[in-house]
């Protein structure tokens, strides 16, 4: 008996452990995979081990590498479901309720993680949040809501499941996504899934990969001040604030003193790729149509942080692109709303907006859906509503206007500016009585309120105090209530200015 033993725990011993199948979290039940282009489907097993993905009788094969991944990819995958998807190795996965048609990605920092209902968060709960809940019956409608984790090293898993939406489910939900996803739906009659992935405060740099700001001249000193910070965190994490690395002064300091005591740097949100590695990596390359971005009251660096966003912004869609494999991915960027707050100051509107220089990108104007008080707007419904016209617009070729008059030139005659908009969608209209918030100045820079009027598809801006005006600003403030230039589709124009005189705030 006792060599027996031996003899069997001999052979246990030289065996190769056998890994269960087992794909990324986002293959799970109630997935939603976009039809029309070919869908990575990934995972872990055995190094060696032939996986066989099967869905709707298509079936794709591919061996586990030395490191034990695999990845198989689906083919022109069609709108419709539900359909069942078996994932067989050593072992077999089934993933029950799956649907095909149209998936988008939304991230940035706390607006776009505001969920649905105020009792699932401390910044949440849209205005009417009761109805909203109860009318959210859309079995077609599907969203994954990523878990927050923040990295030093890229990560190749990610914790969430994806969730029917249903009124037990949507009011942890992020309200942009969903309003979006259910407008969506609402329009293509296909399914909708929405990958929720934002972090509250988090800045642009941190969800841009490592190589990305190495490589970059201007965005380098922060992942070199990122990279001595947590050195010293990790060599000396007892000693005070005071003696870590000092944030080069010209991009990433922050006002106020420093903490008493150190936090991990790999903590911190406003640090570079932290959570790119913790949270985008791990879902590249799933299959989406396209993205929607929320972020920039968390910009560092007090005035030249604000100067480099453009940049910043910039450099993560392109970056976003690349590891995507879509130079044609869609991007589209939400411009702050009023607020009587420095976070939300016209200069950050104005580096948001040079997002339209970009192809395939665009920018969904909030001005008017504010709060004076509130960073996190409870009215989302019309940005949701904007959102979807884009989309609808400039990816699916729905013939509607999807934007506010968009500014472009300007013509002195004597006493007055002439302005001249695209996106006029049927005409220029003044909401609720004549103009406001128009401002002209003369060459001496001192801008004083002014008069508007509409005429035709341009408006003429004058005022009696400034007899040789030199340039215009529209709803140039932190909080311009009341700003009313819309055209004939109900889209406001966004804030902007024809000068570029400094500005200070």
């Amino acid at each position: 008996m006792k060599a027996t033993l031996t003899a069997l725990l001999i052979l246990t011993a030289g065996a190769p452990l056998v890994a269960e199948v087992k794909p990324s979290a986002l293959f799970g039940d109630h997935m939603l995979l976009q039809s029309g282009m070919a869908v990575p489907v990934w995972g872990a097993a055995s190094p060696g081990e032939r996986v066989t993905v099967t869905l709707n009788d298509q079936k794709q094969s591919a061996i586990a590498s030395a490191e034990g991944k695999w990845m198989v990819r689906l083919k022109n995958l069609k709108p419709g479901g539900p359909f069942r998807m078996t994932i067989a190795g050593n072992n077999t996965i089934t993933v029950s309720d799956v649907l095909v048609g149209e998936v988008w990605l939304g991230s940035g920092q706390s607006n776009m993680a505001f969920t649905v209902s105020k009792k699932k968060a401390t910044y949440a709960g849209l205005v009417d949040e009761d109805r909203e809940i109860a009318e959210a019956n859309y079995p077609q409608v599907r969203m994954f809501t990523g878990k927050a984790a923040k990295t030093y090293e890229p990560q190749t898993e990610i914790q969430g499941e994806w969730q029917i939406c249903n009124s037990e489910n949507v009011p942890g939900f992020s309200a942009v996504g969903y309003l979006f996803s259910r407008d969506l739906h609402r329009e293509l009659k296909q399914p909708v899934g929405f990958l929720t992935l934002a972090f509250g405060a988090s800045t642009a740099e941190s969800w841009i990969r490592r190589e990305t700001v190495a490589a970059d001249p201007l965005l380098k000193p922060m992942l070199d001040h990122f990279d001595a910070a947590v050195q010293f965190y990790r060599t000396k994490p007892d000693a005070p604030a005071s003696e870590a690395p000092k944030p080069p002064q010209t991009i990433n300091a922050r006002p106020g003193p420093p903490p008493a005591r150190q936090r991990d740097p790999v903590q911190d949100q406003h640090n570079p790729t932290v959570l790119f590695n913790g949270m985008i990596n791990p879902v590249i390359p799933y299959a989406i149509r396209g993205v929607i971005w929320y972020q920039g009251e968390s910009i560092v660096g007090g005035k030249v942080g604000v100067a480099l966003y453009p940049h910043v912004q910039e450099t993560l869609i392109k970056d976003w692109r690349k590891v995507w494999g879509r130079a044609d991915l869609p991007f589209y960027v939400v411009q702050l709303p009023a607020l009587q707050n420095i976070s939300n100051n016209p200069l950050v509107r104005e580096g948001q907006a040079a997002v339209l220089s970009l192809p395939h990108a665009g920018m969904a104007v909030t001005i008017d859906i504010g709060d004076p008080k509130d960073v996190h707007p409870h009215n989302k419904a019309p940005l949701g509503e904007r959102l979807t016209r884009m989309a609808m617009a400039n990816v699916y070729g729905r013939k509607l206007e999807y934007s506010g008059p968009v500014y472009e030139s300007m013509k002195i005659a004597g006493n007055a500016i002439r302005l001249k908009f695209t996106h006029l969608g049927g005409g220029l209209v003044a909401r609720d009585g004549p103009l406001k918030w128009f401002a002209i100045a003369g060459a001496d820079g001192k801008f004083v309120s002014a008069e508007a009027k509409i005429e035709g598809d341009t408006v003429v801006v004058t005022s009696a105090e400034v007899s040789a005006p030199a340039a215009v600003r529209y709803a140039w403030d932190n909080y311009p209530e009341g700003c009313n230039l819309y055209n004939a589709a109900g889209l406001p124009a966004a804030p902007f200015r024809t000068d570029r005189w400094p500005y200070e705030y």
